[in-house]
């Protein structure tokens, strides 16, 4: 399995996002070639700013294993993570994050570019214009 077989995995998160009325962010943990977790961003359904699907895929993830740290996973992501996930994604200590489309806004890699474990690796870009293309046809049919 490769990087664009689970970030399609993420996008099908995305897009349950996306028929939820939710921002459309979709996010897998991956741990020895097996998901571990999925999840999407649920901060509308629980009225919870923190409800970020990389939140929530971590939470997930840690539960799945047991513990805290997940060294040895990696988050598949749709959008790159905001400050506040790659932050936790730093205190997960994740091996790897892969994600698609960029974040100019809000984006960690503009606003904290140190935020991340620095033993994580990021791959960016993949599967990005399928994910950027869900985003536009959200905001879009919100104005």
């Amino acid at each position: 399995m490769d990087d664009s077989f689970y970030m399609k995995k993420a996008l099908e998160e995305a897009q349950a996002a996306f028929e939820q009325d939710e921002i459309p962010v979709g996010a897998v943990v991956v741990c020895r070639d097996r998901i571990i977790a999925r999840a999407h961003n649920l901060t509308e359904t629980l009225t919870d700013v923190t409800a970020h699907a990389e939140m929530q895929a971590i939470t997930a993830a840690a539960n799945a294993l047991g513990g805290k740290y997940l060294t040895e996973c990696t988050l598949y992501v749709t959008v790159e993570p905001c400050v506040m996930c790659a932050g936790a994604i730093g205190w997960a200590q994740l091996k790897r994050v892969v994600y698609g489309a960029s974040d100019e806004k809000r984006g960690y890699a503009r606003l904290a570019p140190g935020a991340m474990h620095p033993k994580t690796e990021v791959v960016q870009g993949v599967m990005a214009e399928e994910a950027g293309e869900l985003m536009r046809r959200f905001f879009r049919n919100k104005r």
